[in-house]
């Protein structure tokens, strides 16, 4: 059974998971320089992720109960937090797998 943070972080639960993982994002799109790249495509993605969050949202597809209750534009903060870190760490996994694979055998692993 995995441990209940929830006890922990209480209503701060879910930004907290969202920090951490926005943190690996960071940290992985750093690594493969493409910090600036990933930033244009999740600007263009946002739009259609906050339509899509509060559409949801809206007809009760979901709810979150372990979160600040700190709304913006509709929709809880944690759910923009969310539209930043999800594509950051895919773009952030991408951007790693396809920089190894492009790299020279000679200097592949060597960072």
């Amino acid at each position: 059974m995995l441990p209940d943070i929830g006890a922990v972080f209480g209503p701060y639960t879910y930004l907290a998971s969202e920090v951490v993982f926005g943190l690996l994002a960071l940290l992985l799109l750093a690594r493969a320089d493409a910090l600036a790249r990933a930033g244009k495509t999740i600007l263009v993605l946002y739009p259609l992720a906050y339509v899509w969050d509060w559409y949801t949202l809206t007809i009760g597809v979901f709810e979150i109960p372990l979160r600040t209750g700190v709304e913006l534009a509709g929709i809880p903060i944690e759910e923009h937090v969310f539209m930043v870190v999800v594509p950051a760490l895919v773009l952030g996994v991408h951007e790693n797998l396809w920089h190894i694979r492009d790299e020279a055998p000679e200097t592949a692993g060597k960072r």
